[in-house]
């Protein structure tokens, strides 16, 4: 499988394929296609894995293409402005993932539910209990609100992140939550009460522009019946 991304700030991956070859996409993913693209709905590994998926902020189901009877393509479209961030998931490379961030992968790229191993983690972190695990062997589209960043930290080198701007990270980094100092940064700072500190060794991908914050910037402006 190759592939190309295309477009800002609402991009396509756009998937040439052989014959023989699938993807797994989330639900209403698909854009376009060539003909010869097979289509199949099924539950992805059984009932266990499809309500997983269903908590951790995706569709119980999962549609896959097949490519028959030579070359074909496939494009799959961000629903948010953002970016398409592709990973190489491997044996020995597991990804953790916010949730709803998946968008496509390789038919040997399996996603299942990841539960927060610190309570405080999942309730005060921004990033909730589940979270999306991926493993297997493959390529893993995930979509990313505004921009990524990305940052690799060494063993014991930590990062705090704001709610919400935790995208994705190696299973090998460690996340927590730390407190806001200050009575007058938790009341005026905007800030909230909590951020996120997650801990190497590991990559971390991080994203400028989480949802929730579009969310509550463009509410005061709806008008309300």
């Amino acid at each position: 499988m190759k592939f190309e991304i295309k477009g800002t700030p609402l991009p396509v991956v756009i998937m040439s394929l052989e014959a023989g070859e699938s993807i797994k996409t989330d639900k209403g993913a698909m854009s376009w296609m060539s003909p010869n693209m097979q289509m199949s709905t099924n539950a992805g590994g059984g009932v266990g894995k499809a309500i997983g998926r269903m908590f951790s902020g995706e569709s119980m189901f999962q549609n896959v293409y097949t490519c028959m009877g030579g070359p074909g393509m496939l494009a799959c479209s961000s629903s948010f402005p953002g970016e398409i961030l592709p990973i190489m998931i491997t044996p020995e490379n597991t990804i953790i993932a916010q949730k709803s961030a998946f968008m496509a992968s390789e038919a040997g790229v399996t996603m299942s539910a990841h539960i927060q191993k610190r309570g405080g983690a999942g309730i005060f972190s921004g990033e909730g209990f589940v979270l999306e695990k991926f493993t297997g062997s493959g390529m893993v589209f995930l979509e990313i609100d505004g921009s990524v960043i990305e940052y690799t930290l060494a063993p014991g080198q930590s990062l705090i992140v704001d709610t919400g701007n935790l995208a994705a990270m190696d299973a090998t980094v460690d996340v927590n939550i730390q407190s806001v100092k200050g009575v007058g940064n938790v009341l005026f700072g905007g800030e909230g009460l909590f951020n996120t500190v997650v801990t190497g060794p590991g990559r971390v991908w991080l994203q400028t522009l989480p949802r929730n914050v579009v969310a509550s910037a463009v509410s005061p402006y709806i008008a309300k019946g």
